[in-house]
């Protein structure tokens, strides 16, 4: 069996609570599930290019939030390409 180290680490209330959800309704450790996400994350990271990894919270701030409704309210054209993606035959 490999050996084996314990961590600490601090996690929102709202993982938190997730987590305790998800053991209770699998039977799953908690110490097996963190492990196996862990080890996923880190293959991730390593293997797949920066801009394909989408963070699990992004911060929206102000200036930001007012430039999304902007696009929200006036969406650009789209591209030749994503209306060739998008239309019957595009593949």
């Amino acid at each position: 069996m490999a050996r084996s180290v314990q961590i600490s680490a601090e996690i929102s209330i709202s993982t938190r609570d997730q987590l305790e959800e998800y053991v209770r309704a699998t039977g799953v450790k908690k110490a097996h599930l963190i492990e196996q996400a862990l080890l996923h994350h880190m293959r991730a990271l390593q293997e797949l290019p920066e801009d394909i990894i989408v963070p699990a919270r992004i911060v929206v701030t102000r200036e930001s939030g007012r430039r999304i409704l902007r696009e929200l309210d006036h969406p650009g054209r789209p591209t030749k390409k994503l209306r060739k993606l998008m239309s019957a035959n595009g593949d």
